[in-house]
């Protein structure tokens, strides 16, 4: 039997894993080496392009805004890149804020944080179900990312988890991984107290918890959500079920 980690080691991205293995409907299991989330591919080394294309990586999505994608640019010659904006807004509040010589504090960023994952869902729905459709277009390996991979990447995974029937709780856990892996730029050290980094450059539970609060509040609930503003309908989660969970038992 074929051992898969989550995690793929690479030198220039620290945030590079697999959303493969987790039970999903009906207790069919994420299908290994199809789904990746990780942070930026703009560092990546020749020897991890090399370990991408073994992997059969064929697809990119990127989420980071057009200024973050445009400074740090990649290209890999056997992967499909497809652009999808979602702008950054805490790095862009917290530079506002020192303009106007006010201080950034770790309550302030956490509420700045929650207030980013209800964006998601007020703003940014158009984006998500773009990705759903590039999902649903081929099951090639894909993976989608941000800066971090952490915040717009995380609730994207969120979604795509739920979507397939993953719980909850297992869904959170994956989420909180980054904290375990991922490497904030050296740049940002000292640039802010270290209490405000450990916020912007972590992840916490109620910063997703906000985002599934804003889709149970503002689209009475999560099933809804799903078909009425990412278009998956039965015959679509039925598809994506298909591409990504592993066959039946009885299959």
């Amino acid at each position: 039997m074929t051992v898969f980690t989550r995690s793929v080691a690479l030198s220039g991205a620290s945030n590079f894993r697999d959303l493969g293995g987790y039970a999903g409907q009906d207790g069919r299991l994420v299908r290994w080496r199809r789904l990746f989330r990780s942070d930026h591919l703009a560092g990546l080394t020749a020897q991890d392009a090399q370990a991408l294309a073994d992997l059969g990586l064929a697809r990119a999505v990127d989420l980071r805004g057009q200024q973050e994608s445009a400074a740090q640019s990649y290209s890999l010659s056997t992967v499909r890149y497809h652009s999808l904006p979602i702008e950054p807004t805490v790095v862009q509040r917290a530079k506002e804020m020192a303009q106007a010589g006010q201080q950034m504090t770790a309550p302030i960023a956490r509420r700045l944080m929650e207030d980013t994952y209800r964006a998601f869902v007020s703003d940014n729905t158009p984006q998500f179900a773009a990705l759903f459709a590039h999902l649903l277009d081929e099951d090639t390996p894909l993976v989608f990312h941000c800066t971090a991979g952490k915040d717009r990447t995380g609730f994207a995974a969120a979604l795509i988890l739920r979507a397939l029937g993953v719980p909850e709780d297992v869904v959170m856990q994956d989420y909180l991984l980054t904290n375990g892996l991922y490497r904030r730029p050296q740049a940002v050290q000292g640039s802010a107290p270290q209490e405000v980094l450990d916020v912007i450059w972590r992840v916490q539970a109620d910063f997703l918890q906000a985002a599934f609060d804003a889709v149970e509040r503002d689209h009475g609930g999560l099933a809804r959500y799903l078909v009425q503003q990412l278009q998956l309908d039965d015959a679509a989660r039925e598809r994506l079920a298909q591409l990504y969970l592993q066959p039946p038992a009885s299959a």
